[in-house]
């Protein structure tokens, strides 16, 4: 029997494929105005059906890799639950659910060390990026699942 995901996974996922169903609707009404400029005829209406096609091509490249993301992060924090080794979000936060960056750094510190001392390994790079993410970093913590992700992948 497949195990359920829970409620909010659910609806985060579903949330998602509808954002996604709208961006895609978006671009194709952009890809419908480009072609349309671009049979005018006109250079100018050319050059700028031209340049609005460039939109779509670029969105769809961006989609696709985020969701490509999305599932291989899925399926690493799949194999950590198994494992019983997901990161747990144990640090404090103040009244307004902020975390308080203090502990954030010291538990970055932690964790950064474990990565430095397994570089190979993908776990601490998933690790990593989760600590990231909690200092603030969003930037470095996508990175840090991207690398996670190459590591998982080979």
């Amino acid at each position: 029997m497949a195990q359920r995901r829970p409620r909010s996974t659910a609806v985060a996922v579903g949330a998602a494929l509808a954002l996604t169903a709208l961006l895609v609707l978006y671009l194709l009404l952009v890809a419908t105005r480009a072609t349309g400029l671009i049979r005018t005829g006109e250079p100018i209406a050319i050059a700028l059906g031209a340049a609005l096609w460039i939109l779509p091509v670029v969105a769809i490249w961006f989609l696709a890799r985020e969701w490509a993301l999305a599932i291989d992060v899925q399926r690493m924090a799949d194999t950590l639950a198994e494992a019983d080794e997901l990161p747990v979000d144990d640090l404090p936060r103040s009244p307004g659910g902020r975390i308080d960056r203090a502990a954030a750094r010291a538990a970055f510190d932690d964790v950064r060390a474990r990565c430095e001392a397994e570089p190979d390994d993908w776990r601490s790079w998933y690790h990593l990026a989760f600590a990231y993410d909690a200092a603030g970093d969003r930037r470095r913590a996508r990175e840090s699942l991207r690398h996670a992700r190459t590591l998982y992948r080979a």
